[in-house]
């Protein structure tokens, strides 16, 4: 066997330290339908690595980002709560920009339209840029510009050649989804107009290891950024994070905002100096703080296998509620299959009907969790259990219940 030495995908140093193991792991979107579940299906490891050098978390690279996203299962709009969060933030950031006719906004990673839409309510010019063609086919309905094409230096080049230059950039939830990191972030540079802004947002390793949050480890995240690491990227390409919010999306995320290094008009304010200070402090410049997180993850799965076992063991009837990515590894790293889990349901047309990867855990629309009346409902997407436990609250007719598997196994009152 030959063995491939691995480095950060950042500074280039050897990787060599685990961060964790979770195994081996189907493409978390990868979803199958019924005449796909006897064929060999591809399992790639689920082995995280921090860099000993620059501190940043990171998945290899065993699939292409174009295999991954050029034709991909999620579209935002199916969930209310971030409709709303996407909503509040167009109204915020245009308030504080001053953005009007004559500006422009470019959101990478713009999926189904789901942000840009509410600029263009305020007339205020958008383009999207979306490697998934099926995906922006639904924001481009929506009349919102789109380039259906990966970002990089490269296409940013192209675009300020041509006198696109935005006063904008926005990245929610891209940043950790993209393999050649410096690339991504050297065009975000070129693109941007001077005096101009960049928000992105991104789930926080902070959160992430303080809550256990190993699902949202999957091979469509490359990247898992604190703060510190994340400083150190951007400020390598000439660009200075000068303000950062601590978000409750996905769990807890950061959105940064950043600006040309020589923008002398927005200061580096308290916040940032702030987080940048509680990180140092609690390790997240030492090797000793990152190694201790695997011990938790297999906690976590005892704690849920252990509650699964005891349930079916009493007869009750356990199904999931969502197909989200962060289910997948969680099921998958548990081994959980439809000996526990007899199906699981999701709002999206584009999911139900086809099975999970790994698992092969069949997929319904809502309504059949009424039909049959399971004892518990499993959240797989437990970010979102405030919103799925009011849409869902009709369960509560029969005595079923909600579980929760993060940060440990928890039966909702």
């Amino acid at each position: 066997m030959v063995h491939i030495a691995l480095a950060c995908r950042f500074c280039g140093h050897p990787l060599s330290q685990t961060f964790v193991d979770l195994g081996m792991s189907p493409l978390a979107n990868s979803y199958l339908k019924a005449d796909q579940l006897n064929r060999m299906e591809p399992f790639f490891p689920l082995h995280v690595y921090v860099c000993e050098n620059c501190f940043l978390v990171q998945l290899p690279e065993h699939e292409s980002a174009e295999d991954i996203f050029s034709d991909y299962a999620y579209f935002a709009s199916y969930s209310d709560s971030w409709l709303a969060h996407a909503k509040a933030y167009v109204q915020m950031i245009s308030e504080r920009l001053k953005l009007g006719p004559k500006s422009l906004v470019v959101e990478l990673a713009s999926n189904d339209g789901y942000l840009l839409q509410y600029f263009v309510e305020k007339g205020v010019p958008v383009l999207g840029v979306e490697p998934a063609a099926n995906v922006a086919k639904v924001a481009e309905q929506k009349g919102i510009r789109t380039l259906v094409k990966f970002f990089g230096e490269k296409l940013a080049r192209e675009l300020a050649g041509d006198g696109t230059r935005a006063d904008l950039i926005i990245g929610n939830n891209v940043l950790a989804h993209v393999p050649g990191l410096n690339d991504f972030v050297a065009g975000m540079k070129a693109l941007l107009n001077q005096g101009g802004v960049i928000t992105m947002e991104f789930p926080h390793l902070v959160q992430l290891m303080a809550h256990n949050q190993f699902d949202t480890i999957y091979h469509e995240h490359f990247s898992y950024f604190s703060f510190t690491a994340v400083e150190k990227v951007f400020a390598k390409h000439g660009l200075t994070l000068f303000d950062v919010e601590e978000l409750p999306t996905h769990g807890g995320s950061l959105r940064i905002y950043g600006r040309h290094a020589d923008d002398a008009s927005k200061p580096v304010g308290p916040r940032v100096l702030d987080l940048r200070r509680r990180e140092q402090a609690a390790g997240f410049e030492t090797l000793e703080h990152y190694r201790s997180f695997g011990e938790q993850v297999k906690a976590t799965k005892r704690a849920l296998l252990a509650f699964l076992v005891k349930a079916k063991a009493e007869g009750k009837r356990i199904v999931g509620y969502g197909a989200p990515a962060k289910g997948n590894t969680l099921l998958n790293y548990c081994g959980v299959r439809t000996d526990f889990l007899d199906y699981t349901v999701d709002r999206s047309p584009h999911k139900a009907g086809q099975f999970l990867p790994g698992s092969h855990i069949p997929i319904f629309p809502p309504e059949k969790i009424r039909e049959t009346r399971p004892d518990y409902v499993l959240i797989l997407p437990w970010n979102l259990k405030d919103e799925i436990t009011q849409q869902m609250a009709h369960i509560r007719e029969w005595g079923g219940r909600f579980v929760v598997p993060i940060p440990t196994t928890q039966v909702l009152a």
